[in-house]
């Protein structure tokens, strides 16, 4: 199920087939993204990556959440992970997160990615507003949230929990007004 598509990247559903692709990427990518994700270590494991995608693919159906994967167009590479989750159906608030592979970050593809979810968000979700929660010191998904025009709201202390401690986070937002 294709989410999003622009000329160079394709947001989509996980398939079954992803799995091996996402844990190299995962695996290639644990000094940068495990930084911020304690999940992303060289512990991962393909049946990890498999009993991931599977709920997420009900999710989506469900509408409770869409965790999805980025893909370049020209070879169909596994860029990352992209996500609107957290949803809060009754206020049309969700929670954008997001990771790119080590291999491919600071090229540009969170920010594309960024605008391809938001505007699936917006139109097809009917979203009024997108928060975007980052650790205060990831200073690489800062970027990424203000160079997509997300507007810094504050920073607020004990927001997420990072391996098993309370951190401040920098929260950012887009709006959008029916």
């Amino acid at each position: 199920m294709v989410i999003a598509k622009s000329e160079e990247l394709t947001v989509r559903a996980f398939k079954p087939d992803d799995a091996a692709e996402f844990t190299s990427a995962c695996l290639e990518s644990t000094e940068t993204v495990g930084k911020w994700m304690p999940w992303c270590d060289k512990g991962y494991t393909h049946d990890t990556a498999l009993s991931w995608i599977s709920p997420c693919c009900s999710e989506i159906q469900a509408g409770n959440a869409f965790d999805l994967g980025i893909f370049r167009n020209s070879d169909s590479l596994f860029v990352g992970s992209i996500a609107i989750n957290r949803l809060d159906k009754q206020n049309r608030i969700g929670n954008i997160g997001y990771w790119v592979r080590q291999s491919l970050q600071q090229q540009g593809y969170a920010l594309k990615a960024i605008n391809l979810i938001k505007k699936y968000g917006f139109q097809e979700l009917h979203l009024v507003r997108l928060e975007i929660v980052v650790l205060a010191e990831n200073t690489a998904s800062r970027r990424a949230a203000e160079s997509a025009g997300a507007e810094f709201e504050c920073l607020a202390k004990n927001r997420l929990m990072h391996n098993g401690i309370a951190k401040t986070a920098a929260i950012y937002s887009f709006t959008n007004s029916w």
